[in-house]
């Protein structure tokens, strides 16, 4: 939708023009460049919803400073469009058309705004495809190159936009095919299944093609020497592990992935994509993240173990099939995904989450105020990823669990992969859907817990089987 401020803009403009007596034809419909999000204001667009990335480039290693690119945008506008935004960084772009005809005018703004002015004006509820041509140096924070010379893309918040054009922002989500072509010798692995792969010319032309919605700055692409292995889940779902020349190859953890996602799935629910594995990378400019949730194939630096491949793969429910609807929500991500590895070792090694995780969390904690100082919800923009989501965030879940009991709080995970599927959500929506699976008044415990600055009271710290490791006193507030 457009922004407030411009809806009001534009009824003043019509109002002073028929108080003067003045004709107008309509208003320019220009979309909002940006979302809303209330951390990244200029992320995403307004005017159009996003139905499939096609991106296509071409990348030789011993050329780093020089992609290039030719992405085709398939959308649907949610409103007239005389003009629209997307959002690029970087590059020389060298045409755009819209439904095959070149754009009537195409300019750029601030960081990363690629504005394009069609030839013919968009009407609401229009299917349409965007297509640009594009060249130069990626310059994205997202892009990075790797030991043996080749480049991968991970980044959160931000990633798309070093590589292809986008709507920038996890609340627009779409699928997404790629084609990429490399010079002989070199692989390319990214999100989905593998589809065919042709050689001509000294180069090898990969393809790729995720089918269910994905936020961009889950999409990847892995250029390198990649080892690659290929294997299969227990219900026949294809996994693809790729290594980086240096990286370890480790067959047990690559044996134990089915178990973990069986696991997962027992807990959560159905596992939501139709591939599955992982990008192991090695020695990349490190600017990159240690392990990010990649949509159907993680990416880990170096190798993986248990308590990475839980984390990550928990994402592929929490956060990637159910992603947020703004960067205020990272929560449903973060906290989830480090809860899993403890739900992991519970399943696994019978571990006591009350004694040997909870109590010793409670016991380092407590008397460290800035342990609580990060709300879980709304932490604030450059702290979505705070440590707190991991921490504090894993210890609310199981004070949570304490307090409905099992059959309520993995029925409300289950029941939230079911209801947004493939979607996004919010963390008020998940309150309310823990309240109502467990029929309890929830709203002072997340009060405490996921709004809160302080560690929670005594009753909220230790609620349920947890109340025999509180001491006499407790907290003293």
């Amino acid at each position: 939708m457009p922004a407030p401020w411009k809806n009001r803009r534009r009824t003043a403009l019509l109002a002073s023009a028929v108080a003067a007596g003045v004709m107008l034809t309509a208003l320019p419909a220009a979309a909002a460049p940006g979302a809303g999000d209330p951390y990244y204001p200029d992320d995403g667009n307004s005017g159009y919803d996003v139905t499939e990335y096609d991106v296509q480039v071409s990348y030789d290693p011993a050329r780093p400073r020089h992609l290039a690119g030719d992405t085709t945008v398939r959308a649907v506008a949610t409103q007239d469009l005389d003009r629209f935004n997307l959002d690029l960084e970087g590059f020389q772009v060298s045409s755009v058309t819209v439904d095959g005809r070149p754009a009537r005018a195409v300019t750029r703004e601030g960081a990363h705004e690629l504005v394009v002015t069609p030839a013919r004006p968009l009407a609401k509820n229009a299917s349409f495809a965007v297509r640009v041509r594009y060249f130069g140096e990626p310059v994205g924070e997202s892009w990075h190159t790797l030991a043996d010379g080749g480049a991968n893309v991970t980044g959160e918040p931000h990633a798309a936009t070093a590589w292809y054009p986008a709507n920038d922002h996890p609340s627009d989500k779409a699928t997404f095919r790629l084609t990429a072509t490399v010079p002989d010798g070199w692989t390319v692995v990214g999100n989905g299944r593998p589809g065919a792969t042709t050689t001509g010319r000294g180069t090898t032309t990969f393809r790729w093609y995720e089918d269910r919605p994905m936020a961009t700055y889950l999409s990847t692409i892995a250029i390198d020497r990649f080892t690659v292995r290929a294997s299969e889940l227990s219900d026949g779902t294809p996994v693809i592990h790729a290594y980086s020349p240096g990286a370890r190859v480790d067959p047990e953890a690559e044996a134990l992935l089915p178990e973990v996602i069986d696991v997962l799935a027992a807990k959560f629910g159905p596992y939501p994509f139709s591939s599955a594995g992982a990008i192991v990378i090695n020695g990349d400019d490190g600017g990159g993240p240690i392990a990010l949730e990649t949509q159907s194939r993680p990416t880990y630096h170096g190798g993986f173990f248990d308590a990475s491949m839980v984390h990550e793969n928990a994402h592929q429910w929490f956060g990637d099939s159910v992603s947020v609807s703004d960067w205020r929500d990272t929560c449903l991500a973060e906290c989830f995904a480090q809860y899993a590895v403890q739900l992991w070792y519970e399943e696994k090694d019978g571990f006591d989450l009350d004694h040997g995780f909870y109590r010793s969390m409670v016991e380092e904690s407590t008397t460290d105020p800035d342990f609580w100082t990060t709300k879980l919800y709304d932490a604030g923009r450059g702290r979505e990823l705070s440590y707190a989501l991991y921490g504090k965030g894993s210890m609310m879940l199981h004070a949570l669990r304490r307090t409905v009991g099992d059959p309520a709080f993995f029925g409300t995970l289950k029941r939230w992969q079911r209801d947004h599927r493939y979607g996004n959500a919010s963390w008020p929506q998940f309150e309310a859907l823990a309240e109502e699976v467990s029929g309890k008044d929830l709203t002072g415990f997340f009060a405490a817990w996921a709004h809160g600055t302080t560690a929670p009271q005594k009753k909220y710290l230790f609620p349920g089987s947890l109340g025999s490791l509180a001491p006499a006193a407790g907290p003293a507030h």
